[in-house]
């Protein structure tokens, strides 16, 4: 694909190469680490960090890091230690009340020798140990060893913002941002999970609780890790915080209002905290535009605003972008896509590490690519959905289970027997498959594939040593825990424990980061999520109105045209393009039976999906670049 800019009046240098690192600790303590293996780990993500790269070593463990400078540009290589060389550190995010927080350890006897985050976050461990999370507001990932205790301990933002993984075998333990540098040590087994496939193919990315790669885990968000080499060398893992839905019914609407608009205007503040130049994606939707809205409150200059769209009209949205770049007199800048050639498909594959078929993806890349000319950090609405209940599938939902998810006779004798007779063409086939909800059902109603096409995806030799069922336990899992709550509020759980952090975040963590670009997500900041969970649900969908009480607590800031358009969402065109531009392509990837793609999935049954889509029986894009995503990712991994 290419990308046409319009009303560039002019471009810098972009570098095609935010911050990262990795690690190992070998279990025998007279095995040391090799700078040259660091060294090759750190490579392999000069994009998220190009301006600096560190490494320390102490005998049997090493640290590697690389550094896109947002603070203390000057003083701010890592691995950093502390005073007397005992603890070592290094970080991948922002701390957004590190400041506070610095002066607290002032006044308790510290001294600093940087400005930085990352040297509050190391003497804030020395200070508190593992509870040192608990004080912090921001995004992050991070290792501090303990040379005295010769211990490890990492940690994971709340909601996953920052990326963790880790490898663990007889020998050692290796961690790092992203799943290639683990690949870059020898004797890591490639060995694909069939669970994340299933998962893949189910959702449309993979599940925290997998990787692509058998033994490679990501660390779920809000949760630590400890590590001392003895005994088993089994890391302990906790978790320090809930989602916690606690519904506050003594407050009026106004009150509410007025809360929302005072602390999101002071997390956006917290957010705009940089010595490089700042920015902000504004889609035309309300969150975006909340966030912007509330960047210009805290600012003196205008602000760069960058926004995306796409020639076919039901997809753009920058007519609602340019609504809010005029009233708040932005220096705005667009930028069209246009479905010239796939040649981005090879770059996402790259930067993903592991299949990922959010199309959005596609957009996100280019925008982050887009933006990187002219900023460092970029500020994004993501999130308020999952907070406010502002997706479609919660206020139909929640109609649905009101009229019949108390009446079991209605429907466990009735709607589900219906909807598994009715052929899919059906004109009352959808209606069935939502009245056919229950709390066992609601994870399969998510699926980009259902089980059912899944069974006709898979190649037979797959699928037979397959747990079909996998896919659907985690998410269901978090339905069962959440049965007590309110159901939009266990909807809303469900989202913020898997599509958030499994889809959206990584999504946008790995197209920015892949363009050196750093972005925040002020909605997504903690004192403002558990602000909304005490917000009561009926202030949240308001007679099937979604985001009622952010809209109206907005509603002096907003426009009307903005707070009343409906949701699009970042979509792509691409049931147009592979009909067309695309066409051509598809068709040469997916026709090849020598295609290693199909040693997974059955090839009658993705012809019969080409054709259908290609015919206009129905919209099957969503579906095809899940294909080609993981048709991509196996010819790069073993071509």
């Amino acid at each position: 694909m290419t990308v046409r800019p319009e009303g560039l009046k002019h471009t810098l240098p972009i570098k095609e190469n935010m911050c990262g690192f990795g690690g190992i600790l070998y279990f025998h303590k007279d095995r040391e680490v090799s700078h040259k293996v660091l060294a090759g780990m750190a490579d392999t993500i000069i994009h998220r960090g190009p301006d600096d790269q560190g490494y320390y070593i102490d005998g049997n463990f090493g640290l590697c890091f690389r550094r896109l400078s947002i603070i203390d540009i000057n003083t701010g290589h890592q691995p950093l230690s502390n005073a007397d060389g005992s603890l070592w550190i290094v970080f991948n995010g922002e701390i957004y009340n590190f400041l506070q927080l610095r002066r607290e350890l002032i006044l308790k006897g510290y001294t600093f020798k940087t400005k930085t985050d990352t040297e509050t976050l190391l003497l804030l461990y020395e200070e508190y140990g593992e509870v040192c999370v608990g004080h912090l507001r921001g995004m992050f990932a991070f290792a501090i060893w303990d040379k005295r205790k010769h211990r490890l301990f990492c940690g994971r933002d709340r909601f996953g913002i920052k990326p963790f993984y880790f490898y663990r075998d007889h020998e050692k333990f290796v961690f790092a941002s992203e799943i290639k540098e683990i690949l870059t040590l020898e004797k890591i087994p490639r060995q694909i999970s069939s669970e994340a496939i299933d998962s893949y193919f189910a959702y449309g990315y993979i599940t925290s609780n997998l990787s692509i790669y058998e033994g490679i885990v990501n660390m779920p968000p809000a949760h630590t890790l400890t590590l001392s080499p003895s005994g088993t060398n089994e890391p302990k893992i906790n978790k320090y915080w809930s989602i916690t839905f606690d519904p506050d019914y003594s407050k009026t609407e106004e009150e509410w209002c007025e809360e929302i608009d005072t602390t999101l205007s002071d997390t956006v503040k917290l957010h705009m905290i940089s010595d490089v130049p700042l920015g902000a994606f504004l889609s035309g939707g309300i969150d975006s535009s909340a966030v912007l809205a509330m960047m210009s409150g805290n600012s003196n200059a205008p602000i760069k605003t960058f926004s995306i769209g796409f020639n076919e009209q039901e997809f753009n949205e920058l007519e609602y972008a340019g609504v809010m770049a005029k009233k708040y007199n932005t220096e705005h800048h667009e930028q069209i896509v246009d479905p010239g050639s796939a040649d981005l498909l090879p770059l996402l594959v790259k930067a993903y590490d592991e299949p990922f078929a959010d199309t959005s993806s596609i957009p996100t890349y280019y925008l982050s690519k887009f933006a990187r000319q002219f900023v460092t950090v970029a500020l994004s609405g993501d999130g308020g959905d999952e907070l406010f209940a502002g997706y479609s599938a919660y206020s139909k939902l929640k109609k649905i289970y009101n009229l019949w998810l108390n009446k079991p006779f209605f429907n466990n004798y009735l709607f589900q027997p219906l909807s598994g007779i009715y052929p899919e063409k059906f004109y009352g086939k959808k209606l069935l498959y939502y009245l056919s909800i229950n709390r066992k059902s609601l994870p399969g109603k998510y699926c980009l594939w259902s089980e059912e096409e899944r069974i006709k995806l898979y190649h037979i030799d797959f699928s037979g040593s397959l747990n079909r069922f996998h896919a659907e336990l985690l998410k269901q899992s978090v339905v069962d825990s959440y049965s007590s709550n309110d159901f939009v509020s266990g909807l809303q759980a469900l989202d913020m424990l898997t599509y958030l952090p499994d889809d959206i975040l990584t999504k946008v963590d790995r197209a920015s980061m892949q363009n050196s670009l750093e972005v925040r997500v002020p909605f997504l900041d903690h004192k403002f999520a558990e602000l909304s969970f005490r917000i009561p649900v009926e202030m949240k969908i308001r007679k099937y109105e979604k985001k009622y009480i952010l809209k109206k607590a907005l509603t002096k800031i907003l426009p009307e045209k903005i707070l009343l358009h409906r949701k699009q969402g970042f979509g792509v065109p691409l049931k147009y393009w592979f009909k067309d531009d695309l066409n051509e392509y598809m068709y040469d990837k997916l026709s090849d039976r020598n295609n290693k793609v199909f040693s997974y999935l059955d090839y009658g049954f993705v012809q019969k999906i080409l054709h259908y889509h290609c015919s206009g029986i129905h919209d099957f894009s969503a579906k095809i670049w899940s294909v080609l995503f993981f048709s991509e990712w196996l010819n790069t991994q073993y071509g």
